[in-house]
């Protein structure tokens, strides 16, 4: 059967290893069909016999590395046969970080990254969730396809990677959302570079210790109209405590 040109986008499921011709190397790519279920998810086996790829693989690439594999897909001539992806340019489109180990043996430690990492889930899966209910149905139009994965070599936490495929528009609406939310963050978080100084510190403590609440609150009342002054009365109490009790805000 004729091979059929393909373009593979999957994290390597394992390390690569050399195969049975001279020069060879076998890997395998867990692929996504473009949506956010496992069940759709496929686990290619891919071969190529170009030195720069073998070496690549066999010296710099970790389990999951994120690929582009562009090549020829070998279809099986029974059904009992076995589909090979022929490689021919291998991309690298994200790099997973590589694995710390720690050898010394801290229980306390191992809990807490555990806990790390349940939260770590947790976040990626509500992450995930958000945006296929935001990407829903789309089209043939070309899309952009959006990866979510643990850091740190997968192994067990392949389930937590996730492929969404949003439209442009809707990237657009999580770009303006993402610019927003950052603006609003920074808008609440202190400059850490502008601190008042002594001098200034003090003027202002000065400032409020000199107000006179008493006159403040017959000033206010005497500028306001008597239907209205036990609601202003209520609103300084309610600001600066049992300030006075005016029977006549007159002076």
């Amino acid at each position: 059967m004729d091979a059929l040109p393909i373009v593979l986008d999957g994290f390597l499921a394992d390390d690569a290893e050399p195969g049975d011709r001279e020069g060879a190397v076998c890997w395998r790519l867990t692929c996504s069909a473009g949506t956010d279920h496992l069940r759709d998810e496929a686990v290619i086996p891919c071969t190529t016999i170009k030195p720069e790829i073998a070496q690549a693989l066999l010296t710099e690439r970790q389990p999951g590395d994120l690929l582009r594999v562009t090549g020829h897909l070998t279809l099986p001539d029974t059904a009992d046969g076995v589909i090979r992806l022929h490689a021919d340019t291998l991309e690298v489109l994200w790099e997973a970080p590589a694995l710390a180990l720690d050898g010394d043996g801290d229980d306390a430690g191992t809990v807490t990254a555990r806990g790390a990492d349940a939260e770590r889930d947790t976040a990626i899966e509500a992450l995930a969730e958000a945006l296929t209910a935001l990407a829903g149905a789309h089209g043939p139009e070309t899309g952009i396809r959006i990866h979510i994965s643990p850091t740190g070599v997968l192994g067990s936490g392949r389930q937590h990677c996730h492929s969404i495929v949003i439209t442009p528009a809707r990237a657009h609406q999580l770009a303006d959302q993402a610019h927003t939310m950052g603006c609003h963050l920074d808008s609440e978080r202190p400059d850490a570079g502008t601190v008042p100084d002594s001098r200034t510190i003090a003027d202002i403590t000065e400032l409020f210790e000199d107000i006179d609440l008493v006159s403040l609150t017959g000033t206010v009342l005497s500028s306001t109209r008597p239907e209205n002054r036990m609601q202003v009365t209520r609103a300084i109490d309610d600001m600066f405590g049992d300030v006075c009790d005016l029977e006549d805000p007159e002076p």
